[in-house]
């Protein structure tokens, strides 16, 4: 008994440990139509040491989708922000605050209704974390809507990440290249990747990027679609994790 108590408390010290280096902080703050928006901060490291990495979800999803990633990307020395769009819902154990509260307040909860809440929180990440740069990382709708904001708003973004990226706003009455008419804008370095099915949907997405700083990556394997192909579980997700990292190093190297 004296052992197993000794353990049990070696094991909480190492999780009060990791906590504290890896750990998140909940902060809300209004959308740019004044809707509370939630996200989690994890920011090892001080403002101007270390880019911030702002994570955004997957349709259906909340920020629990990069409860894993995030911590991973500390530990390559990234500051991590994960975001609450209104337009998702449930993952990973994490409710989407920020949709709960747009059904409450009876807004819109499309795709494009995210687009105001993606600005926002990048806007917020520039002003508090921004010293060393801001990163946007987007999934699947999200990861779309991050690289118009990232050929439509130069100097919000730094760099873009986005995996299984698409033409996805036709039933809301865009045209079938309104990702791509922006994407022809970007100017800072981007990197795209997807399910291997999906390669096809992109494909003139990244082909409008005139950046030279462009980076595609496409498994051997089927892969997954969006974020969650870094997720653990999934026995490519190291190809994936490989791939993001050595884009960051290239981009946006940090010397850990």
């Amino acid at each position: 008994m004296r052992y197993a108590r000794r353990y049990f408390c070696l094991a909480v010290l190492f999780l009060s440990s990791a906590s504290m280096v890896f750990g998140s902080e909940a902060v809300t703050f209004p959308s740019e139509d004044g809707l509370l928006i939630t996200a989690d901060i994890s920011a090892p490291y001080k403002n101007g040491e270390a880019p911030m990495v702002v994570l955004f979800h997957q349709a259906g999803a909340s920020r629990g989708e990069y409860a894993e990633i995030a911590p991973w990307l500390n530990r390559l020395g990234y500051n991590c922000m994960a975001v609450d769009q209104r337009s998702g819902k449930y993952v990973s154990g994490i409710e989407n605050e920020t949709a709960l509260r747009a059904a409450k307040e009876n807004r819109p909860t499309g795709y494009i209704d995210a687009l105001p809440d993606i600005r926002a929180a990048l806007t917020y990440a520039r002003r508090h974390y921004g010293k060393d740069g801001v990163i946007a990382w987007g999934s699947s709708y999200s990861a779309a809507l991050v690289l118009k904001i990232a050929g439509d708003s130069p100097g919000l973004v730094d760099g873009a990440l986005a995996f299984s990226p698409g033409e996805y706003f036709e039933r809301a009455g865009k045209t079938a290249t309104w990702v791509q008419a922006s994407a022809e804008n970007i100017k800072v370095p981007v990197f795209i990747a997807s399910a291997r099915s999906e390669a096809d949907q992109w494909a003139d997405i990244l082909a409008a990027i005139k950046s030279g700083s462009k980076v595609a990556f496409v498994p051997v394997t089927d892969g997954r679609h969006g974020s969650r192909a870094l997720w653990g579980k999934y026995p490519d997700s190291s190809a994936y994790r490989d791939a993001v990292k050595a884009f960051l190093e290239q981009y946006f190297p940090t010397g850990k």
